[in-house]
């Protein structure tokens, strides 16, 4: 296949059946519930979208809940507090997220009977049980708000604002306007994020039949997302998909403008992060990602002055 390497090791292999039987048990939940879901969350998401019909989706449990408050402290500091709490909805993946991200002003929500298998401390390490479930998380926290008629901003909670990321994908004179979902860089070029080394910690979602359609799917691939630890490598091999089977136009937005942890630790690009520290040059975000674990990820902020 197409994920066969040169030292031979397959990064696209079939998933086992102890994965389809694993999403199967995730579905059966996602669809037992989805009638009394979507009313619940229809008026939030409603609320959020606003004018311009988009909502900030993010998904957090209680073990990560300090890197939401400090990207809402941020926002406050960088003039963006009313906007974040205007247009983001929490997806807590346990009580005691929702009651903190609540208790901060935010809109959230929480459905204990979907989110039920979801671990409340925090990803060990990159691709381990916890890390895991909580990527199958975020692809049905996107399907459900692209489903109900929303364009989507997708992003981390390990991520802070330097500007106002709205503008810039609402900006109709932006030669990227029409594309249909734009992603943060991985910085990733190896063949199992081929083509488009697409980062799933942030990206903008248009909504549209297209990117219904892929979000669909992906749901339903939920086995490819378990077995392979991250629903990055799933959605990225969808996308290579859908941009043949239905023209959806899929771009990666500049490193110099979204940059993240690939730009952070990669001693090429030292420069660019230093006139960043140095404030010679100001993107839109950063995002904290390339990073081991939650530990090390509040140690690099603070190195860059973003913890708040």
């Amino acid at each position: 296949g197409r994920g066969l390497q040169t030292n031979g090791q397959d990064k696209f292999s079939a998933p086992e059946d102890k994965y389809a039987l694993q999403n199967q048990e995730l579905l059966i939940a996602y669809f037992e519930r989805l009638e009394g879901t979507l009313a619940e969350l229809r008026p939030l998401a409603r609320e959020c979208a606003g004018g311009d019909n988009t909502v900030v989706v993010m998904v957090c449990n209680t073990g990560q809940s300090d890197l939401l408050i400090n990207f809402i402290c941020s926002a406050e500091a960088r003039g963006f507090g009313d906007v974040v709490r205007e247009k983001v909805l929490v997806f807590a993946t346990d009580q005691g997220v929702y009651d903190i991200a609540t208790g901060l002003g935010l809109r959230a929500f929480y459905d204990e009977k979907i989110f039920e298998q979801m671990p409340e401390k925090e990803a060990g390490m990159y691709g381990d049980k916890s890390f895991t479930a909580m990527m199958w998380s975020k692809v049905v926290t996107v399907q459900l708000v692209n489903r109900l008629g929303h364009d989507v901003l997708f992003q981390d909670v390990d991520l802070v604002w330097y500007k106002n990321p709205l503008e810039f994908f609402h900006d109709k004179t932006n030669p990227l306007h029409d594309f249909d979902i734009l992603f943060q860089d991985d910085g990733a070029r190896s063949l199992r994020y081929a083509p488009y080394s697409a980062n799933t910690g942030f990206y903008y979602v248009r909504n549209n039949d297209k990117t219904k359609f892929l979000f669909r799917s992906l749901l339903y691939l939920g086995d490819m997302v378990l077995s392979m630890t991250s629903h990055q490598q799933a959605l990225g091999a969808l996308l290579d998909e859908h941009s043949s089977l239905t023209g959806l136009r899929v771009k990666t937005l500049s490193g110099l403008d979204f940059p993240g942890g690939y730009h952070y630790h990669r001693k090429k690009e030292i420069e660019p992060m230093r006139d960043i520290v140095e404030g010679r040059h100001v993107p839109y975000i950063f995002h904290m990602s390339w990073t081991t674990n939650k530990k090390n990820k509040l140690l690099f902020l603070k190195q860059m002055g973003l913890w708040y």
